[in-house]
């Protein structure tokens, strides 16, 4: 049961409206739980439709709900009728926009460098579809459309959760997209099991001393030993970690030091680690506190370690990557099974570990001059490719329609 052919054309009669609305969120970013006006006005073009609006869901979220069918079948045999999430993240990056378009940033140090404007745009789309399409179409459920806050490294879902999104919008299944320039525009890849890896920070703090440059036997030098720290962290992965299992440890700052004659008394070294298998995780948290102990006791310095698991891995469950890739097939994506799992890091994770759902890459490349820079997430040129907004409209209605009218159309009430 797929929306294409015969609803080709109505999609694509929303396609003006949609590009419109994603240029306007792209000149008017908003930072996490800031999204006060882009919550504003996907709340508006909800209530537009009828949909049910809940506002202030974990801060700035926002969950418009359509009711399809007859909502009471099923109740009397202690059944209800299937439900279904879709979420759209809203946040934009804190970086400068360095593109030249009408409609770059009007914000200064704020962007929408990953695509996010695109996604909030493609799911108001598919509610203005499913909202004037549920009744010819038959379905029988509740579709719950989650535009979630501060996806960018804040943990919008979590705090969603924590608010209470499943008790308050049950979902049997949610289900999101993500723009994935690396693939072109009309191809599509999801898998089941871990699609993207989970995200850890460590910070790390090396004290001495402090002292004279030239008398350095008087003070443990706190630089000499967080440059030994840091050439043994990046051997952890190659030697503590089964070759079998992937990991990534990566130090993207160390700090310390303001003159050429004076050993600094503190350094700082801050990374990230991503893995996908919580041993792993386990296994390189305490060989990254057991090479920081090691190094203070060589060298005589301390060294304090912060480490923050800030988003789990991405795991997709079986039966729902594979509706996620026959949705993408029937309405006319080159979709297969993703060959690996990617080491960004994304918070649908903490939905995820509460419901069966899938996430999907939905490409966006294309060739030219600029691909790199106007298509690389988190690029300073980027931006999202508006040929993709209908193609992700036309997917996450055809997942609603897979999900709400499988065979079991019916789900035990709790």
């Amino acid at each position: 049961m797929a929306l294409l052919p015969n609803d080709v054309s109505p999609v694509r009669d929303l396609l003006p409206d949609l590009i419109t609305l994603r240029r306007d969120l792209h000149a008017h970013p908003e930072l996490a739980y800031e999204e006060r006006r882009t919550a504003g006005i996907v709340a508006n073009a909800l209530r537009l439709l009828g949909l049910e609006v809940c506002e202030g869901v974990g801060g700035t979220g926002v969950v418009g709900t359509l009711r399809c069918g007859d909502q009471a079948a099923g109740w009397d045999d202690g059944q209800r009728p299937r439900s279904v999430g879709l979420r759209a993240d809203m946040d934009a990056l804190p970086m400068v926009e360095l593109g030249q378009r009408p409609y770059a940033s009007q914000h200064a140090g704020k962007h929408h460098g990953c695509g996010h404007d695109g996604h909030t745009a493609m799911l108001i789309g598919a509610a203005r579809q499913l909202a004037r399409t549920h009744q010819a179409l038959g379905l029988t459920g509740t579709v719950h459309f989650i535009f979630q806050p501060a996806e960018e490294g804040q943990a919008g879902a979590a705090r969603m959760i924590e608010e209470g999104l499943f008790e308050r919008f049950p979902c049997d299944s949610v289900y999101a997209l993500h723009n994935w320039p690396d693939l072109p525009l009309g191809h599509a890849q999801t898998r089941a099991g871990p699609i993207m890896a989970a995200a850890d920070r460590f910070d790390l703090t090396v004290r001495g001393k402090g002292g004279h440059a030239a008398q350095p036997h008087h003070t443990p030098d706190a630089l000499l030993a967080a440059s030994q720290l840091v050439v043994q962290l990046n051997t952890i992965v190659s030697r503590r970690i089964d070759p079998n299992e992937s990991a990534v440890l990566s130090v993207t700052r160390m700090e310390g030091g303001h003159s050429h004659n004076v050993l600094p008394a503190e350094v700082s070294i801050t990374g990230t680690v991503r893995s996908f298998d919580p041993d792993t995780q386990d296994r390189i948290e305490a060989a990254l506190r057991d090479t920081a102990q090691g190094i203070a006791l060589a060298t005589g310095t301390t060294v304090e370690v912060n480490y923050q698991r800030y988003y789990p891995a991405t795991v997709n469950t079986a039966v729902e990557a594979t509706l996620a890739l026959e949705a993408a097939m029937a309405v006319g994506l080159q979709a297969q099974m993703a060959p690996r799992a990617a080491f960004t890091s994304e918070d649908f994770a903490f939905m995820l570990q509460r419901k069966p759902g899938a996430y999907l890459w939905l490409g966006q490349g294309r060739e030219g001059p600029d691909a790199n820079g106007s298509f690389a997430l988190h690029h300073p040129c980027y931006d999202f490719n508006d040929d993709a907004l209908p193609l992700g409209v036309r997917w996450f209605c055809e997942v609603v329609i897979r999900a709400l009218a499988s065979e079991t159309a019916c789900c035990p009430a709790t």
